[in-house]
């Protein structure tokens, strides 16, 4: 799986961030940045969707 984040859809409303710290981080100015690079570890796949989930801007998209 590989997560998908479109850095013009994003506002910083952060809750990427706060559903999965291990995957996600805020930049200076408080708007998302993806930790991994490439394919999510699969102890974290369920963070992944939970992160994509609580995105109300729909910036994040679980690619299969």
């Amino acid at each position: 799986m590989k997560l998908e984040w479109n850095k013009s859809r994003c506002v910083g409303h952060g809750q990427c961030c706060a559903n999965a710290p291990e995957l996600w981080e805020p930049d200076e100015d408080g708007y998302a940045v993806l930790r991994v690079a490439g394919v999510v570890p699969s102890e974290l796949e369920d963070k992944a969707r939970s992160s994509a989930r609580s995105c109300p801007e729909y910036a994040i998209t679980v690619i299969e």
